[in-house]
């Protein structure tokens, strides 16, 4: 143990300009991130402010059995589930497409103009995003003129449960994808040239040379990018669905965070939000752990 401490503070003072770059990295997960975990103990009183956290009454688990008793139990961990289901389907493997596809492109003006074309979108505000959807496809919006140009009949996308998970899904392949695909282009790059050489002369084709040469080097990022997704799949975009939805598509678009949203903040019953937040955060920590033990017994990257 000595010699532990030892090792540590002749580490500390030889790094210790790295350390100190990190004190700010640090100070933020320590205040904003680990801090408030404290406050977690509501989840289990019926919690008065004016009591504060320790002097409100201990009501053990029923904040929970009334969230899971609830008639909107299964209609947001539903929604939850499906909209993280289908940007894990469409979402994720979009940016390691466009990775690929931009790998293969031969030239450097196309490629650059493609990129920063894909890129621009992420740097657009949500709140600017969503009010381009809301103009676009209004019923008198440009979607809609278009449609009545064929003789269709307008349809209120908006306000349509059944149009949502489709435009939250596809706006946010549109907004995120060229940003996404960054981390896959660095990983593309440090495939090693004398690989895609030995293939090409053992007859590899560019398709052969994509699937046997390029996608295994870039399987290890794919593998801790799909872990981390796994670990954030409980928690959908909750400031998008917040700006899109409304009462009338509550059906589709009602999620777990939005949820504790209306109950925590709007009807302020803090305890009964505090429960079913952590009971969220629970369900992505055991399937970051399943995600990262499935990969382990792959034999595949894995976090730790």
């Amino acid at each position: 143990m000595t010699s532990f401490f030892y090792r540590l503070g002749k580490d500390l003072s030889r790094n210790n300009i790295i350390y100190m770059m990190l004190l700010p990295v640090i100070a933020y997960y320590a205040i904003f991130q680990y801090g408030p975990m404290y406050g977690l103990q509501i989840a289990f009183k019926d919690f008065i402010p004016s009591k504060g956290f320790l002097g409100s009454p201990w009501v053990g688990i029923k904040h929970f059995e009334d969230f899971f008793g609830s008639i909107f139990f299964w209609r947001i961990l539903g929604n939850t589930l499906l909209l993280s289901l289908y940007s894990l389907i469409f979402f994720f493997p979009a940016g390691i497409i466009l990775a690929l596809l931009l790998n293969e492109l031969r030239s450097n003006k196309l490629k650059r103009a493609v990129q920063t074309i894909s890129y621009m979108p992420h740097f657009i505000s949500l709140v600017v995003i969503v009010g381009i959807m809301f103009d676009f496809l209004a019923r008198d919006g440009l979607i809609n003129n278009m449609m009545a140009f064929f003789n269709v009949d307008p349809i209120p996308f908006m306000r349509s449960a059944e149009w949502f998970r489709f435009l939250y899904i596809s706006s946010e392949v549109w907004q995120n994808i060229g940003w996404s695909s960054i981390i896959y282009l660095a990983a593309v790059s440090n495939v090693n040239p004398t690989i895609y050489e030995a293939a090409h002369i053992d007859g590899a084709n560019r398709w052969k040379q994509l699937w046997h040469v390029t996608i295994p080097g870039i399987m290890p990022t794919v593998t801790i990018m799909l872990i981390l997704f796994i670990g954030k799949f409980m928690s959908v975009g909750f400031e998008k669905i917040i700006l899109m939805y409304n009462p009338i598509i509550y059906e589709t678009s009602d999620v777990i965070q939005t949820y504790v949203y209306r109950k925590g903040i709007l009807e302020a019953n803090f305890s009964y939000s505090a429960a079913v937040g952590l009971f969220n955060a629970v369900i992505s920590f055991a399937l970051l752990i399943l995600a990262n033990a499935i990969a382990k017994k792959l034999g595949e990257t894995k976090l730790w």
